[in-house]
Parts: C-alpha cells; sequence; structure tokens
C-alpha cells in the first residue's frame, strides 16, 4: 500500500460532494457554450469543470475528486504536475521561452537524452526534426519518406488515426473526419488491421492474410496500386479501438518493408514513452521503423511532438523542408528531457507492463461475469473492454460503452471510449497511478457493471482469497511477487441509486 507521503495524487479519490455536473461547473459549461464552438466534445463525455489536477487525479471547482484513467488520451503518462517536471518547467521559465532553431542547452540536452532511449539501431543512429502537434509530425513523416524514395504511396491501415488537419487526414480513417476536411493529401492505399477480435484476411490465425495481401499490391501490376513508398503502423491501434495485433504482425511487416525497399513508419504517439511496458510499443516485437512520430507524453502536457529518423535514410534536407514557429519550444524541452530521464531512471516503465498485465486479468474476471464485454486486450496500461450486445456475432454495443462511461462518471472515474463505433472503453491511466486507485477504479467499474446488468455470477468489487474460476486474483504490485494492495475504504465517495441519464 503506498504510504501518505507517497501519493502524488489526492488521497481520498474518488470522492463525489455533489452530483456532477454541480452547480459551479454547470456555471462554467454554459458560458463556455456561449462563447466557444460547437465542435468541442469533451464536455459532453465529462460534463465537469476541472480546478486543479494532481498525479491521477482531478478536483472539480465543486469540490468532487475523479481518478483520471484518460490522461490527456495519454498526454499525461507521468500525470498531471509531476514534482520533476513542475521542476523542470519552473527553471526553464527564468531562462528562455521562445528562440526559433537557435541550439539553446535545453534544445542540445533534449536531443542527447533521446537519442539515447530510442528503439533498436535508431538508438544514437538518428536524427530528429521537430514539429508542433502528432498530427503534424505524422504528416511531416510520410513527407520525408516520400522525399527519401522519390515516390509517393502510403499504405495506411483499416482502424487507424493518424490526426485530422491538413492532409494527415486522408492517413486516418475514419469517414467522420474526411467529411469536415477539405485537404485531401497523399495517395493512402488502405489495408486492414489484423484484428483477432474482428478478424479480416485471416487475421486470427496471425499476420499471414494482411502480408500476402500487401504482397498482391506491390506484385501484381493489376492490383491498381502503382508505388507504395513507406507503411505506416500505430503497433497497437489507439483510436481504433485498442486492437492488439497478432504476436508476428509487426515482424513481418518490417521483413515485407525490407523485401520491397519500402520505409517503415511507425506512429507512435499514444503508444510511445512506456505506455504499453516498453519505451517504445515496437519493442514488444522486436522490430526497429525507419522513421518514429514522437508526441504527447513527450511533453509532459505541453505540446511538443517530433519525427526520428535513421541517419542514413537521406543524404541532406533542404532547409525549410519543414516548418512551424512552435517547434522545439524550450519550455517543452526542458520538460520532455526530464520525462525521458524520469522513465529511464526507474522501474515505473516495467512496472507498467506487470501492473497491466494483472489489470487485464481483473477485466477478463468481469469479463467472464458480464456476457455484454465481448473481448479485453492491451498491454501495459493501454487496455481495451469492447462491448458487445450478443457475445456470439460480437455485435458492437455503443449504447453500453457510453453507459458505462456516464456511470463510471457519477461514481467519480473518467475513461473513455474508442473504436468504430464507440463500443470500446479504454484504460489509459497515468503510469505514476498509486495501487490503491487502480483497486477503486476496479470497485468502480464492477459497480458500474452491475448497476446496467445483471452478472452470471455475484460482482466483486476487491481482491478475494480464492479469486474467480479457481484462478488466484492479481493484484497490483510493484513486480512480480510482491506484497498486492488491500482495497481500501473509499472516503466521501457518493454512489448514485441508478445509471444517470
Amino acid at each position: 500500500m503506498t504510504g501518505p507521503s507517497e501519493w502524488l495524487s489526492f488521497p481520498d479519490a474518488p470522492r463525489i460532494v455533489t452530483p456532477p455536473p454541480g452547480p459551479r461547473s454547470r456555471e462554467l459549461l454554459a458560458q463556455q457554450g456561449r462563447l466557444e464552438t460547437d465542435a468541442i466534445g469533451y464536455p459532453h463525455y465529462f460534463p465537469m469543470a476541472p480546478r486543479v489536477a494532481q498525479g491521477s487525479t482531478i478536483e472539480d471547482v465543486d469540490g468532487n475528486r475523479y481518478i483520471d484513467w484518460v490522461a490527456g488520451i495519454s498526454v499525461l503518462n507521468l500525470g498531471h504536475r509531476h514534482p520533476r517536471l513542475v521542476a523542470a518547467l519552473e527553471a526553464q521559465s527564468h531562462a528562455i521561452w521562445h528562440a526559433l532553431e537557435l541550439p539553446t542547452e535545453a534544445r542540445i540536452r533534449f536531443l542527447e537524452e533521446l537519442a539515447g532511449v530510442l528503439p533498436g539501431t535508431l538508438r544514437h543512429h538518428s536524427r530528429v526534426l521537430f514539429t508542433v502537434t502528432g498530427g503534424d509530425a505524422i504528416e511531416t513523416a510520410v513527407n520525408l519518406a516520400d522525399f527519401a524514395q522519390k515516390r509517393r504511396g502510403t499504405v495506411a491501415f483499416s482502424g487507424a488515426y493518424h490526426g485530422v488537419h491538413g492532409g494527415v487526414v486522408g492517413l486516418t480513417s475514419g469517414r467522420r473526419y474526411h467529411a469536415t476536411s477539405s485537404f485531401g493529401g497523399g495517395t493512402v492505399v488502405r489495408v486492414p488491421f489484423p484484428d483477432p477480435y474482428r478478424p479480416v484476411l485471416e487475421a486470427d490465425e496471425g499476420a499471414a492474410g494482411t502480408i500476402a495481401y500487401l504482397e498482391h499490391l506491390v506484385n501484381d501490376p493489376h492490383s491498381g496500386v502503382d508505388a507504395i513508398s513507406s507503411v505506416l503502423v500505430e503497433p497497437i491501434l489507439g483510436e481504433g479501438g485498442y486492437v492488439l495485433p497478432p504476436d508476428d504482425f509487426l515482424p513481418s511487416l518490417r521483413e515485407f518493408c525490407d523485401r520491397h525497399d519500402i520505409l517503415l513508419i511507425a506512429d507512435e504517439v499514444q503508444t510511445g514513452l512506456g505506455r504499453t511496458g516498453r519505451m517504445w510499443a515496437v519493442e514488444h516485437a522486436g522490430v526497429t521503423p525507419d522513421i518514429l512520430c514522437i508526441a504527447k507524453s513527450i511533453g509532459g502536457g505541453i505540446p511538443l511532438s517530433l519525427v526520428a529518423y535513421r541517419d542514413d535514410l537521406v543524404p541532406e534536407l533542404p532547409r525549410g523542408f519543414h516548418l512551424g514557429t512552435f517547434r522545439g519550444n524550450p519550455l517543452a524541452l526542458a520538460v520532455g528531457t526530464e520525462v525521458l530521464r524520469v522513465l529511464k531512471d526507474g522501474e515505473l516503465v516495467d512496472r507498467t507492463r506487470h501492473r497491466g498485465a494483472a489489470l487485464v486479468e481483473r477485466f477478463r474476471a468481469l469479463q467472464a461475469e458480464y456476457p455484454a464485454i465481448g473481448d479485453v486486450r492491451g498491454r501495459g496500461f493501454m487496455i481495451g473492454v469492447e462491448f458487445v450486445s450478443d457475445p456470439v456475432s460480437r455485435t458492437p454495443w455503443t449504447d453500453r460503452a457510453k453507459a458505462m462511461r456516464a456511470a463510471l462518471f457519477a461514481r467519480g472515474v473518467l475513461m473513455h471510449t474508442a473504436g468504430a463505433w464507440d463500443q470500446v472503453l479504454r484504460f489509459m491511466a497515468p503510469l505514476v497511478i498509486e495501487d490503491e486507485l487502480l483497486e477503486r477504479g476496479v470497485a468502480a467499474f464492477a459497480e458500474s457493471l452491475a448497476s446496467l446488468d445483471a452478472p452470471l455470477s455475484p460482482v466483486r468489487t476487491g481482491p478475494s482469497p480464492a479469486g474467480r474460476a479457481g484462478r488466484p486474483e492479481p493484484h497490483f504490485a510493484p513486480a512480480p511477487g510482491g506484497p498486492g494492495p488491500v482495497l481500501p475504504p473509499v472516503p466521501g465517495r457518493t454512489l448514485p441509486d441508478a445509471e444517470p441519464s
């Protein structure tokens, strides 16, 4: 159990003192509605107004405290206001805030730190091109691949999310994003992502079907594809539903690219920086991409993104190959350096792998009781819980996933949806979350399930010595073999009688 002095979060979360949204939150939400665009979405999913955030918790203006299993969509791998990041930001704020591309000490420190943690052969053998957002990094990576290859054509996968601004929207698979963009982007070849739960191209038997289809595109003169410069892939689908591909997918994709002189671009915007229990998700497969896209958590909550590419990829890039006033901001770089040091110095990434595996088992135990849960999958703290209205036909159950999100919110836990039909709840808490908050969040998840549907067997909201189905109940320990925490009382929590409307 975490000692009081070791907590980064509010120790009494979740705490609901007034059913959200409280009166002050309603005031601010109404003001936002008058002043800001209708296009924003998150206030509809989580109708509250944050006042302060700490560790893996958020307090709203009405005094409610929430366990944050959203983490800014994997932006806050180290949580809200991590003390070491706060110190780095404060120190840099007394030096320089904006420096264009000039070599500040903050910039060089960041580049040197990053070079030592990149995956595989990119480590100490890469060059970096700073960008502004995650989508900007993706678009720049594709432009870089086309420039290096002197041809155009990018393979992107179904379920992919690579951003929605400019030309990058064409690489994202969702039709709803295409409908609001006037920028078509480059040449995109769409291929089904190997999804073991919803297989296409025999994806349930491994990656062979996907690779065979890619070979067809390259080798058949009547495939309709004239050229392929690069393959762009998320090691685990993010917005597409936290889909974990077969183990042979990334190695087979790397081999395919090597056979045909095609560059492999890894989008690690969401999967990177410890999220999956490795520094980079590609490391689970022992694969090194030619180009790596990094954003989200690298800035610790301050916008920062970049592309790292093989140092022998191109002899020289023309000046101005990519521009952006706020690229490589010194404040973000100072924080980014500390992000890398925190992840590298301790056991946080390894603990995330072990705790995530235990959490998958907890969700799967609930799956055995509730047929509405069709699938549980993931690595580290990137876990998807998919809801279906029929476990046989696997019909996506959008309403149930959204009802669970609302029921969790009423109980003081923030968890968001994903997937083609918004049928997946995704766990993406900060890696620094305390074990007790994991236990309380799982308890709230079980309570939310029980409030919406009758289980196949009684719901257990805490550890059980016997476990379920004769298996030991997994706990969230710092490392395998360590003692697990005991589910503590949840001070201040008020549970509603039924699901909020």
